[in-house]
């Protein structure tokens, strides 16, 4: 059974925080004979400022934003796939208030964060928020 995508974006997160703190560690005691830094707040203060502005902050700790990255890669992948047909999307429709399963091969186009598929002579579009699961072949490759 595949790991849920929000399990994978916390691993790398946390896993990504280790490692900066302990660059800090070693930065901080390399330059802790400053008088200024030994203040902890000052030292606190600076370290926020740096990583705010470098975005990191923003863009790594950001908790859905990961999350909308590793659905879209994988409904790219399947949309240029050449077996597409071999998958299937659940997504979670508000009308029916359940989930709903839908073949791969009837997506027609991706733009932004919203899938279009054809059904029924009709054009049905689903944001991207609303996937929950992905099949291939009956068995579960990816999940929300």
């Amino acid at each position: 059974m595949p790991m849920r995508e929000s399990d994978k974006h916390f691993l790398w997160s946390l896993y990504y925080a280790v490692g900066i703190i302990l660059i800090w560690k070693g930065v901080w005691e390399g330059i802790g004979s400053l008088p200024l830094l030994e203040l902890p707040f000052v030292s606190l203060f600076v370290g926020l400022v740096m990583l705010t502005f470098s975005g990191l902050l923003m863009r790594e700790f950001d908790p859905l934003g990961g999350l909308e990255k590793g659905v879209q890669n994988m409904l790219h992948g399947i949309h240029h796939h050449p077996q597409k047909e071999e998958f299937t999307i659940s997504y979670f429709d508000n009308k029916k208030n359940k989930e709903v399963k839908i073949e791969a091969h009837k997506l027609k186009l991706i733009e932004k964060n919203v899938l279009s598929f054809h059904e029924h002579g009709k054009e049905i579009f689903i944001p991207m928020h609303r996937i929950r699961r992905i099949h291939r072949k009956g068995k579960e490759v990816w999940r929300l």
